[in-house]
């Protein structure tokens, strides 16, 4: 618990001080880069103050210079301040619509092109997805959760569809991304962190040529991250382990 409790008071301090440079900064000049990497940071050094270690496997094969559609599976709250900081350049994500609507955080969300989502309302989602591939049309990378939701036993949930028609719709690179050990360090419904090793597999990118259909490119994504987890949490145990370098 008192892991928890100090990262929780690290970006209750972190937070309001890089808002405090980066805000203005970023109303100022329309560039959140500075503010961007701050967050970055922070994120990344809080998880590290509850004792959870991060090891990153593939991510020496992105490009820079490319944008790309990450899809990974979700566990825990660790996910996010996890992964995000470890992705090379900017990288956008879908956040609740409800947020946008407080003045100073939601103009720096879309400075930041930040995508919002309804979840409960379809045509909205299909907005979402519009707004997207507009970001990804910038250079800016996405980060897509593509179960929707977290896993309470660490098992992979049926994939939402959108993402994949995002995908093919953009026909940029889809990387598919598997965490484990967050599942351990925090599962959904428990506060308390545990401290432990966490690994962040980047996988070979899927390049738009390879896609075949919607359903097909599903398939792929899935098999792939289901291939990077424990033998424990693959469905059936049929997915075969992928190496992880």
């Amino acid at each position: 618990m008192i892991r928890t409790v100090i990262m929780l008071v690290f970006w209750s301090v972190a937070a309001p001080l890089a808002a405090l440079i980066g805000f203005p900064w970023t109303f100022i000049t329309g560039d959140v880069r500075l503010l961007y990497r701050m967050f970055m940071w922070g994120a990344f050094i809080g998880v590290r103050l509850t004792g959870v270690r991060v090891e990153a496997f593939g991510r020496e094969k992105l490009d820079p210079a490319r944008a790309y559609i990450f899809m990974s599976n979700h566990v825990s709250n660790l996910d996010p301040p996890i992964q995000i900081p470890l992705i090379p350049g900017r990288t956008s994500v879908m956040v609740k619509k409800e947020l946008f609507r407080t003045p100073i955080l939601g103009r720096t969300m879309r400075i930041g092109s930040l995508v919002p989502v309804d979840r409960g309302n379809r045509e909205a989602g299909i907005e979402a997805v519009e707004a997207a591939r507009k970001v990804i049309e910038q250079g800016i990378s996405m980060m897509i959760y593509v179960e929707g939701k977290r896993s309470f036993d660490g098992k992979l949930l049926p994939f939402k569809k959108g993402p994949f028609f995002l995908a093919t719709e953009c026909r940029v690179p889809v990387v598919p991304m598997t965490i484990v050990g967050t599942y351990e360090a925090m599962p959904k419904k428990r506060f308390a962190i545990e401290p432990g090793v966490v690994k962040v597999i980047f996988h070979p990118a899927i390049e738009p040529k390879d896609f075949g259909d919607r359903d097909s490119l599903m398939e792929k994504v899935r098999a792939v991250i289901e291939g990077g987890l424990p033998e424990e949490y693959r469905q059936g145990n049929q997915a075969e382990a992928l190496p992880l370098s």
